[in-house]
């Protein structure tokens, strides 16, 4: 099978398909022929080594841990492993395999079972791919960290990712005052999701425009905890899942003190890999989110596609697809 490797830390030139053997499932796994992934801010730093922390836990000079990138997949199961209830080979699944190894960007995988979900029948696979991680980082920001709740004035900072983006989409469900920030080429872009109100952090910041907000889901974070602090009503909550690793180290340390003692509540999320998936399955199922795709590329395009991921120009998620010419 064709998979994706890389052995140092760089950029997309870096990145090399090789063939290699298809992996066996073991007890508890199945194996999953790939039919479509997705890139993630993860990808993107993991390959570039940064945040330092990165090289921490997965290599300090170069990558140990592991050899192949992807988070996100979507496909159907080919092979069942012994002890395995929840699937039958033929059934099409999702998930994020930031906890089991990942290796998505290859024609199979084997993975635990229970990693997975049953894809929903109303959408394709390059749109389930788009949706584990991304999706599950917006749902548990705004409902499980932000208790996201109707009438709210609530501020994504970020808006046109593929995260945020999804954000917007989950966070209309509520029926929230919504406000998206981003660059000025992808305002219109925003505006077409649905936002009330949108502003280009070039051209105005809006911790600094007199503006309040119940709760801000952050997927950019360069500003100081202060200035989050200062743009949250009396009992708001600011929520940050990405973005500058001096600012991750602030609100890290000085969140839980300013939480402590007053009713201001500023946070990090701490991912948590497919939980609350059944619930984005009841959302895709229903027609309330429906991801935007950017681009798709073929899986010998990976280059090209991590290159246009990190120009940052992206509206929406970017997915590589790994069976050309299949219904997807």
């Amino acid at each position: 099978m064709k998979s994706v490797e890389f052995s140092k830390y760089g950029t997309a030139d870096d990145l090399c398909i090789k063939e290699v053997d298809i992996p066996v499932a073991k007890p508890g796994e199945v194996l999953v022929k790939i039919h479509a992934s997705s890139i993630n801010s993860w990808d993107w730093e993991l390959l570039c080594g940064t945040p330092f922390i990165n090289r921490l836990s997965f290599g300090l000079f170069r990558p140990k841990r592991l050899k192949t990138l992807g988070i996100d997949i979507a496909g159907r199961i080919e092979k069942v492993g012994s002890k395995v209830e929840q699937f039958d080979v033929g059934d099409e699944v999702y998930g994020d395999l930031s906890a089991c190894g990942w290796g998505g960007f290859a024609e199979y995988v084997a993975v635990p079972e229970g990693a997975l979900a049953l894809k929903p029948a109303n959408i394709s696979f390059e749109q389930a791919a788009a949706i584990p991680q991304a999706g599950l980082l917006a749902l548990q920001g705004l409902v499980d960290k932000g208790h996201i709740h109707s009438g709210q004035k609530v501020l994504i900072n970020g808006a046109s990712g593929g995260s945020g983006s999804l954000a917007v989409e989950i966070a209309k469900t509520y029926g929230v005052d919504l406000t998206g920030v981003c660059s000025t080429s992808k305002m219109d872009f925003v505006r077409s999701l649905g936002v009330e109100h949108v502003i280009d952090y070039k051209n105005e910041d809006f911790t600094r425009n007199g503006q309040q907000y119940d709760l801000i889901l952050d997927a950019q974070a360069h500003h100081s905890i202060f200035d989050y602090r200062r743009a949250l009503c009396s009992d708001g909550v600011y929520v940050m899942h990405g973005g500058a690793s001096s600012t991750i180290n602030q609100i890290m340390f000085l969140g839980p003190l300013f939480s402590l003692f007053g009713r201001k509540k500023l946070g990090i999320l701490i991912h948590k890999a497919n939980k609350g998936l059944e619930v984005m399955s009841q959302l895709l199922s229903t027609g309330k989110v429906v991801p935007v795709i950017d681009k798709c590329f073929s899986l010998d395009e990976i280059v090209e596609a991590m290159q246009y991921y990190g120009e940052r120009k992206a509206r929406g998620k970017i997915v590589i697809r790994m069976v050309v010419g299949e219904d997807n």
